[in-house]
């Protein structure tokens, strides 16, 4: 995997690809708010040698900072799609762990037709319908909740509340340790304040490929287990639930999560 930096206005996007080969699918590895692209690394590690893999730095994390913290949900979607057209990426299968399905959600909806595939991890949907008033009221209060917390409380909160392994709670416990206390709140509230903008925005935020949802049966992040039963009964999606796993099921559960994604892949 090669690291690269794509240039914006607000900062530099860093990302990692293998050699992109046309006559192979690209998988398009997304992961969650203030988690790298290491969160994959099990999925990489499996995927790379048959297909073309994406992966990167969300704005604002890790790598690419420091990043003005000035963009909406759809100015993210679509610097994804100029990195993609400009490494020769087409018709990609968008693999996004929690915020990272949503930044999908908003990719296929400013660019129709052009996904082979999506596949949710512990997301839900963007659609203004699944979320009440009040859950859209409190995601814009994220950032003052958080600066509530003593910060050694907040990277337990922030590591074992996401996982259920001892891999998965370290990898995260390593993303928290890389901010400071006011970096974290900051990039929290933004995300979460621009996931409530999205939904406000009451888009039609249509799949219009072939999909699918995994969830953990111990999600604990805010309401996802729920969104995930109602999210698979309104729009008929096949829902796949990973015993035992946390918020992030593709690090409590990897060979599980990667032979779900192995068959997706192979039934497109």
């Amino acid at each position: 995997m090669k690291e690269k930096v794509y240039k914006t206005n607000s900062g530099d996007i860093h990302y990692w690809t293998n050699k992109i080969r046309p006559d192979r699918t690209s998988l398009v590895m997304l992961p969650g708010l203030t988690a790298d692209h290491h969160l994959f690394d099990k999925q990489v590690k499996v995927f790379r040698e048959n297909y073309n893999i994406f992966t990167w730095d969300a704005p604002g994390h890790a790598a690419s900072r420091p990043f003005e913290l000035n963009f909406t949900l759809m100015d993210k979607s679509r610097w994804l799609h100029e990195i993609l057209e400009q490494e020769g990426i087409k018709n990609p299968v968008l693999i996004g762990q929690s915020m990272g399905g949503y930044v999908s959600q908003s990719f296929l909806e400013q660019f129709p037709g052009e996904a082979a595939g999506f596949v949710s991890i512990d997301s839900a949907p963007l659609k203004r319908y699944y979320v009440t008033d009040i859950e859209i009221w409190l995601l814009k209060r994220t950032e003052p909740m958080y600066r509530a917390f003593p910060w050694n409380l907040l990277k337990v909160l922030g590591s074992n509340g996401c996982s259920k392994t001892r891999y998965g709670q370290a990898l995260m416990r390593h993303f928290v340790d890389s901010y400071t206390k006011d970096e974290y709140c900051r990039l929290a509230g933004h995300g979460f304040g621009m996931l409530a903008d999205a939904m406000e925005a009451d888009l039609p935020y249509e799949i219009d490929c072939p999909a699918i949802l995994i969830c953990g049966t111990r999600d604990e992040a805010g309401s996802a287990k729920n969104y995930n039963k109602r999210w698979a009964k309104h729009e008929g999606l096949p829902i796949y639930w990973i015993r035992g796993a946390g918020h992030n099921a593709n690090t409590d559960r990897p060979e599980l999560v990667n032979n779900i994604i192995h068959d997706f892949l192979e039934s497109l």
